[in-house]
């Protein structure tokens, strides 16, 4: 259990992750804002608490690892990372503008602390159990994380990774999807329903749990219990609202990519709690 002083500080520091997204997205005037804003407290918990990295040495291979699967939400990793100090804040402001080290999508060639360049959905999955397993045939105490979308998982990648991560027991990778529910073209349900999503997972040999994906807690219990087994790869679906905290994209299709003014994010991060 997490106890209150950390659990206060976790969301301060999700909190703060929405303003810097924000303000990078409202810099720039244009961005995929909904989805970024629905990972917020996940990244929050896993560099707040969960993982461990250090922002002076970020390829050390003694870290846990992190893709973002759904790469567009990189605004919100870029927030994360430089809240932690992997590199300037100031680096927020060129978010996508020519010569940028922070493309719209995640680049583990331009930005440190990306571990896996991403945005080409459905292929970070089996990245990250290129990962899990390479850690475990070194038999290193590595954890992978990966956040997947749940539009995402119309691909059928996600799902010969899925098999891949059963089939070769990585117990040291820990998965989210990120269930807000809509992704670029409408819903999930309207584009591409998908069903039952626990028992689909369940079906894949996966240890499945399902949250809160804005309950910091809870999520902190989840990934607990993940630890505490070692049989079968995890997933944790989190239920999310896109845009979640930002009243002009919250819980609306539109906010998967939109125009984000600088006023519209001066006034949004003055919601928040100011700048």
């Amino acid at each position: 259990m997490l106890d209150e002083k950390t659990l206060s500080g976790l969301a301060a520091f999700a909190k703060e992750i929405r303003k810097k997204t924000l303000h990078a997205i409202g810099t720039l005037g244009v961005g995929h804002i909904g989805g970024s804003l629905s990972v917020a407290d996940i990244l929050a918990l896993l560099y707040g608490h969960e993982m461990k990295y250090d922002p002076k040495d970020p390829a050390s291979p003694g870290r846990d690892i992190l893709v973002l699967s759904k790469g567009h939400a990189g605004p919100a990793l870029y927030a994360t990372l430089a809240l932690k100090g992997f590199f300037p804040l100031q680096w927020l402001d060129t978010l996508n503008h020519g010569g940028t080290r922070l493309p719209s999508h995640c680049d583990r060639n331009k930005t440190p602390g990306i571990d896996m360049t991403s945005g080409s959905l459905g292929q970070g999955l089996s990245a990250a159990c290129g990962f899990a397993l390479g850690r475990k045939i070194d038999g290193s105490n590595v954890t992978v994380f990966c956040v997947i979308g749940d539009g995402e998982s119309d691909e059928g990648q996600i799902w010969e990774a899925a098999m891949f991560a059963s089939q070769y027991g990585l117990t040291n990778l820990i998965a989210f999807t990120d269930y807000n529910k809509m992704q670029v073209d409408g819903t999930t349900d309207q584009v591409m329903n998908l069903g039952n999503i626990e028992d689909k997972w369940k079906s894949f040999g996966w240890h499945v749990q399902r949250c809160d994906g804005h309950d910091i807690s809870a999520m902190h219990q989840a990934i607990g219990r993940c630890r505490g087994q070692a049989s079968m790869p995890s997933m944790i679906i989190l239920d999310t609202i896109k845009g979640k905290g930002v009243s002009f994209c919250e819980g609306k299709v539109e906010g998967h990519n939109m125009p984000v003014t600088a006023d519209m994010a001066e006034q949004a991060i003055a919601a928040l709690g100011g700048n």
